[in-house]
């Protein structure tokens, strides 16, 4: 790599490392109830080898019975024996995945068009990326899957020249599988893809090599694959998100039982799942490619910046002009590869409810950012030609847009997004353990927006695992479910009925507390009460 190449891409991954890491443990402002999750889990089996529930090594963690894969809990257990048990150390390893991220996109570009320009260009838009900076700073699984994929698919590129990127290429997409849910979906179908896209060349190799990538594959992907078949519970969370829940079949098969007494058979042709699961998936995949959604609004408030969307609004231009100039490209190979995977990253979440969903499509990324690099190159090889102003023009309007994501990043979203986070916990507990001495039980509400308060308290008083194991086996997990350690209970709160004999503490927000003695509030940055402590 010539020296002004490597100054140009270290100079990026300062850039990327620096928006990733600073403040990583402060901004967002409080971890949600997954990253306390994955935080606790990894404490947990860094001192006892198990879960919350007392499992052993699992390759699946039953957190809320939404039996999510548990890989990022092994890559936070080094940061978390090192740093401790607090939100910095449970988001670090999404964070050097995301600087790693950056890297990668570089040599995949790079290896797909022989250009260092167009790969300097994508890493520098993915370095910058409000969509990719939001996942790299909390401890989200679907970032590490995006990485494992982007490792998975240049190795993969690189085995057309040199054999031994095979393995790498496997294991990396094997290791996808056990960090997120979408993965299951993505990296199959951009492996098919791939695969077909260069089956000449694959078909050239030595049986030796693609056997072996394939039974190393299927090892490393089977105590994944046995919990599949073998638990029955191990794909409720992707059942409770999915457009194919019980409850819509519930409503179809009411709406046929009402057409079929009232002999409406048009009806009976409209009111069918399939005519609906269809029309619902088509809609789902159709809305990831809403421009609104992508460079306006957004979805909900933990998945970006305020007032910002996933890409920049400058970018708009230049993704158009990007996918026009990738349609006339010389390479088929190439150009197929793009837009399949451009294509393919939706699927998954075009089956769950809730779309557009930025987490679930994560592997969007880099395509954007190689469509906003072929733009702006195509851009100022034109605008070279006339103007030297049309360059400092777009290097104002980049300014003012990188500007003003900061700014919303930075310094606005701990004021405007600290519900969303569900803030107000660590500073709850901290002032609890001033005064929880002096009473015999505390209750503390499990109730929206308190779902999931008993793993707040598990994280923040950094509960000893193999005690709570002995109690949480017994639990079950689902949300808003009842539990205790210690004396602290976890439940709904009913005012009225509640035995208000001195002895006992109450922590809940507005509607669960309406009397008593409070003893203290926690307020929101807003001024909004977060929660109260009363007796």
């Amino acid at each position: 790599m010539k020296s002004k190449i490597l100054v140009f891409l270290l100079v990026i991954l300062f850039i990327a490392s620096f928006l990733r890491l600073w403040r990583l443990g402060e901004v967002p402002i409080s971890p949600d109830w997954d990253e306390v999750s994955l935080g606790y889990n990894a404490y947990s089996i860094v001192q006892t080898g198990r879960d919350e529930y007392g499992k052993f090594l699992p390759v699946v963690l039953r957190s809320y019975d939404d039996y999510k894969p548990a890989l990022y809990s092994y890559l936070a257990i080094p940061s978390v024996k090192i740093f401790g048990l607090n939100t910095w150390a449970v988001r670090l390893p999404s964070a050097v995945f995301g600087i790693l991220t950056v890297l990668a996109t570089f040599f995949l570009v790079k290896e797909l068009f022989k250009r260092n320009d167009i790969a300097l260009v994508s890493s520098f838009f993915l370095a910058v990326s409000p969509w990719h900076i939001q996942f790299s700073r909390v401890a989200f699984e679907s970032n590490v899957g995006l990485a494992l994929n982007v490792f998975a698919i240049l190795f993969l590129l690189r085995s057309l020249n040199k054999n031994i990127f095979l393995f790498l290429s496997i294991l990396f997409a094997a290791l996808s599988l056990y960090v997120y849910q979408s993965e299951k979906v993505f990296t199959p179908l951009i492996f098919l893809a791939i695969l077909l896209i260069y089956k000449r060349e694959f078909l050239l190799k030595p049986k030796k090599f693609l056997v072996g990538a394939f039974i190393l594959g299927i090892v490393i992907s089977l105590p994944m694959l046995s919990f599949l078949i073998s638990n029955k519970n191990s794909l409720e969370r992707a059942r409770g998100v999915s457009i194919f829940s019980e409850q819509v079949s519930r409503v179809f098969a009411q709406r046929s039982l009402v057409d079929f007494q009232n002999k409406d058979l048009l009806g009976s042709f409209f009111d069918n799942r399939r005519i609906f699961f269809t029309k619902s998936i088509v809609s789902g995949y159709l809305s990831h490619y809403d421009l609104n959604w992508l460079f306006i609004r957004g979805d909900l408030g933990r998945h970006h910046a305020p007032n910002m969307a996933l890409l920049y609004l400058f970018e708009l231009p230049f993704v158009l002009v990007g996918i026009y100039k990738l349609s006339q490209y010389r390479d088929k190979k190439v150009k197929w590869l793009i837009f399949l995977w451009f294509l393919i990253a939706p699927v998954p979440a075009s089956i769950t409810s809730g779309v557009p969903h930025a987490v679930r499509t994560l592997n969007f990324l880099p395509t954007f950012q190689i469509f906003s690099a072929l733009g702006l190159l195509s851009f100022l090889a034109f605008a070279k030609n006339f103007s030297k102003y049309a360059l400092v023009a777009l290097s104002i309007l980049f300014v003012f847009n990188f500007y003003y994501f900061l700014d919303q990043y930075f310094v606005q979203q701990n004021f405007y997004t600290a519900k969303d986070w569900q803030y107000g916990y660590k500073e709850t507990i901290a002032e609890l353990s001033k005064i929880q001495n002096k009473y015999d039980k505390i209750i503390i509400s499990n109730q929206p927006p308190m779902d999931q308060s008993y793993m707040f308290f598990l994280f923040y008083l950094k509960y000893d695992p193999s005690t709570y194991q002995k109690l949480g086996q017994y639990a079950s997990g689902g949300f808003r479910e009842n539990h205790k350690f210690d004396k602290y209970e976890f439940r709904p709160i009913n005012w009225s009925h509640e035995l208000k004999d001195g002895k006992t503490l109450f922590v809940g927000r507005d509607g669960d507390i309406q009397g008593g003695q409070e003893l203290f509030r926690i307020y929101y940055p807003d001024g909004a009460v977060a929660m109260k402590i009363a007796k």
